[in-house]
């Protein structure tokens, strides 16, 4: 699809939603909010633009239009258009992915992240199972600092990887299977789980939570879920499915060498190569274990981007990375445009009285069902459909909010613990195609999967991860929040 009719077709079906006749309930601005939002999703998925830059020309659109009316529901003003417009920007979850951004940068530019995983392969690569518990701990020690899945998996863990199936000639074109096939399900299978393992393991899973604060008729302050609370909800499923994936992916999909002798010894030489752990290394560690530990102790203290703010400040005062480094993070600056002008557009369906309309309308085809299989649908749901998306970010802004506002029409369903379903479920579901997560495209391009391999797994390992998650969910989830 060229770029012209990628361009067309979001403005396209934002100026046909806006002529469309409005139904009772809700006002023309409505409406024509709405056709900008779809135009947006729209263009997110087929990406004419860069995404931040389509949502900074939604939410600056639907600003300037003054679509979105007051909180208290008086028309929109210039003060209050402008002030809605720029609203994401302060948003604390927006700045919180920034912040944990910088926590990338440092793990990359002190060396940390590639000096873990050549660790774990030191100690474990002499075996084929072994081998793949180290890729997959490389990986975890990374997520809880790194909401970035691509940054972690694809930037850190591939890197050191990638250099092992060459050394025993498994090449994509020459005995994939030996090894190299074997490694690379296992590393965007893991990263899959451990994006919902931890609140700062995917950036998307901020986004979801700053979600459930902005339904209709619901109290921001009663439905926070805090660090701890997401790592207590994930703790059981997740150490399921990570020892899960190296173990499943060795019965079925098991390389054809089991013993790796050279692997640990090149793991040596280039720990030799980098040398014995630097100052900045250990500072580095040292600010991630403050991070840490302040999430986990500090809650009734810090807000959880106060810390993450109180960090990147420390680290700047250390010099473990510069302000230099941090103004010239394209990708952090971009992120921050991107998720806070979504965040924006996803409250102006709210502010519009959209999702307060179609929950009520949702609402009333689900009466008659129990709460449990309310629930379990909604997820169900919000899990499949990522089929048709390759952005985890679009999918959250697209369907996330319809689904909470659903849930918040049904007489007695807990939104918290909803959202907090629903939210978990974002890393898992990013297994399912070859284009549902950051790293996938690049696993998937290294040639040693193939193709119909690679959508089977998907399917079978997604199902797998739908059906563990979905048990803890629907009996683990409320007793812990």
């Amino acid at each position: 699809m060229n770029k012209q009719i990628r361009i067309i077709l979001p403005i396209a079906v934002a100026v046909i939603v806006w002529f469309l006749p409005v139904p009772d309930g809700l006002t023309p601005n409505a409406m024509r909010f709405l056709g900008i939002f779809l135009g947006v999703i729209l263009a997110l998925i087929l990406e004419p633009l860069p995404n931040s830059a389509v949502g900074l020309i939604g939410c600056t659109l639907a600003g300037a239009l003054k679509l979105v009316p007051m909180p208290d529901g008086k028309a929109a003003t210039l003060g209050s258009s402008l002030g809605w417009t720029l609203s994401g920007f302060v948003d604390s979850t927006v700045w919180l992915i920034f912040v944990a951004y910088m926590f990338a940068l440092g793990y990359e530019k002190t060396g940390l992240g590639k000096r873990v995983a050549l660790m774990l392969i030191k100690k474990l690569g002499g075996k084929a199972l072994g081998l793949g518990f180290a890729t997959a701990l490389a990986d975890l020690c990374l997520a809880p600092f790194i909401p970035s899945n691509t940054a972690r998996s694809a930037g850190s863990v591939y890197p050191v990887v990638k250099n092992i199936p060459p050394m025993y000639g498994s090449l994509p074109d020459n005995e994939p299977r030996k090894i190299g096939a074997y490694l690379m399900w296992i590393c965007i299978a893991t990263t899959s789980v451990t994006s919902s393992m931890f609140f700062t393991g995917l950036a998307p899973n901020l986004l979801a939570l700053s979600l459930i604060g902005k339904v209709p008729g619901v109290d921001p302050a009663s439905v926070v879920i805090t660090w701890m609370d997401w790592f207590w909800c994930m703790l059981p499923v997740g150490v399921i499915l990570f020892i899960l994936v190296p173990v499943l992916t060795y019965v079925i999909y098991p390389p054809t060498q089991k013993v790796f002798p050279e692997t640990p010894k090149w793991a040596a030489t280039e720990l030799e190569k980098l040398g014995a752990v630097t100052f900045k290394e250990w500072q580095m560690a040292g600010m991630a274990l403050i991070a840490l530990l302040l999430w986990i102790f500090g809650a009734k203290y810090f807000n959880a981007t106060m810390v993450a703010l109180i960090v990147l400040c420390l680290m700047i005062i250390l010099d473990v990375i510069s302000w230099e480094d941090v103004i010239s993070n394209k990708s952090a600056w971009n992120t921050l445009t991107w998720f806070a002008t979504l965040v924006a557009m996803a409250g102006g369906l709210a502010r519009v009285g959209f999702l307060k309309w179609l929950g009520a309308l949702c609402a009333g085809y689900l009466s008659g069902y129990g709460i449990f299989i309310i629930m379990f649908g909604l997820l169900a749901l919000f899990y499949f459909s990522h089929y048709f998306f390759a952005s985890l970010t679009a999918h959250t802004t697209a369907i996330m909010p319809v689904l909470l506002a659903t849930g918040a029409a049904v007489p007695g369903l807990d939104i918290r613990v909803l959202g907090m379903m629903l939210a978990g479920s974002l890393g898992i579901m990013g297994i399912l195609t070859p284009y549902g997560t950051g790293p996938s495209p690049v696993y998937y391009n290294t040639g040693y999967i193939e193709r119909k391999t690679f959508w089977l797994f998907g399917s079978l390992y997604g199902f797998i991860f739908f059906a563990v998650y979905a048990v803890f969910a629907m009996f683990w989830f409320p007793k812990m929040l």
